[in-house]
């Protein structure tokens, strides 16, 4: 039964619990990143619907948490944003987005430094190897969200971020058809064959650009190499 089930997974049965711990802390922060920003700027509406909250409760979206088990990537609940209430919308707009998705990538530094910090000292020997195993998937799922995150489709953080970028008149025609790209994202996303050939690439190419970018910063930084 168990290899049945895995075949409509992502991610092998034995991770699922790294999956789901990681989850939690990636989405609860990526989401507070975006209240905390909104609020710094003057918007209390995500403060005042209690999304100011380390509570992953408040955060985690049911169906966007499934597709990160089945398909390996996805996105929590959105973070309301009035923009009627920052000074300065435009650049507010733009750190609010991009906010999320810099969380996800702190989220993976932290963990890099958190492990090569335990390499260093020799101290990881004495953890057993699942805790390699869970800092391994932490740091790539959190890369993946922070990529995820920038496309420019709706509703991501990356649309967001073009939406606010370019001038009003441009902005009222992407939100007239704003609905469609959803529906047309959401089929890129959820047909694998349609996946294999737009979404995936950009993840196959530029997660382990990014993923060895980064490790080989940490190594150079431990001096480890």
């Amino acid at each position: 039964m168990d290899q049945g089930l895995g075949q409509f997974l992502a991610y092998p049965l034995s991770e699922i619990p790294y999956v789901a711990i990681t989850l939690i802390i990636a989405f609860t922060f990526h989401e507070l990143s975006h209240a905390y920003v909104a609020y710094k700027f003057g918007d209390m509406t995500a403060k005042n619907q209690g999304r100011l909250t380390l509570n992953p409760l408040k955060h985690l979206d049911p169906f966007g948490t499934i597709l990160i088990f089945v398909a390996g990537f996805g996105w929590a609940r959105p973070v309301p944003v009035n923009r009627f209430f920052f000074k300065k919308p435009r650049l507010a707009g733009v750190l609010v987005s991009v906010a999320g998705p810099l969380s996800n990538l702190i989220l993976t530094a932290l963990a890099f430094i958190i492990w090569y910090s335990l390499v260093k000292t020799g101290a990881v020997a004495h953890f057993p190897s699942a805790f390699a195993d869970f800092f391994n998937l932490f740091i790539q799922l959190n890369i993946v969200l922070f990529i995820f995150n920038l496309l420019p489709f709706p509703p991501l953080d990356g649309y967001r971020i073009i939406e606010d970028l370019l001038p009003n008149n441009a902005r009222a025609k992407m939100t007239q058809y704003e609905s469609w790209g959803s529906l047309i994202f959401f089929i890129l996303v959820l047909i694998p064959t349609l996946s294999s050939y737009t979404i995936g690439p950009i993840f196959n190419h530029t997660v382990p650009y990014v993923l060895g970018g980064m490790n080989n910063f940490f190594i150079h930084l431990f001096k480890l190499s």
